[in-house]
């Protein structure tokens, strides 16, 4: 099982989160997912979101709360998710690593495709819009 964490990390209004596509090569290449990473050796939970994120993708958290953990078993891999809500970052958000960054409104996350491993965050986030 790998130990992963995941950035929910919201903008201002709360209205969009942030979504990095998984270059083709990756594993679930070619799908949108909360940006984050593995846990490394002996450190935390918190330091590995906030090294991953600022290796990923330039933002350094400043206010976050853990919301979940998903554990998810592919055909070749498991994992063990640590969701964690960002509502407070410094940085601007660019693709380190050559990935695309892109803004998405929460209440369209349903036209993307993710990874199956996100699907209930995707599901809980979707529950607040409106169906109109």
């Amino acid at each position: 099982m790998i130990n992963v964490v995941a950035g929910i990390i919201f903008n201002s209004d709360q209205q969009s989160v942030l979504l990095a596509l998984r270059k083709p090569e990756q594993h679930q290449g070619g799908r949108w997912e909360f940006p984050g990473g593995k846990q490394e050796g002996d450190e935390t939970l918190e330091a590995a979101l906030s090294r991953e994120l600022l290796e990923e993708i330039n933002l350094t958290p400043k206010t976050f709360q853990f919301r979940r953990i998903i554990e998810h078993r592919y055909a070749d891999k498991a994992v063990r998710l640590h969701f964690y809500d960002v509502t407070e970052f410094s940085g601007i958000a660019q693709g380190r690593e050559g990935q695309t960054v892109q803004w998405v409104p929460v209440c369209d996350l349903d036209k993307l495709e993710i990874p199956a491993a996100n699907r209930l965050i995707v599901d809980e986030l979707l529950a607040g819009c409106s169906n109109s």
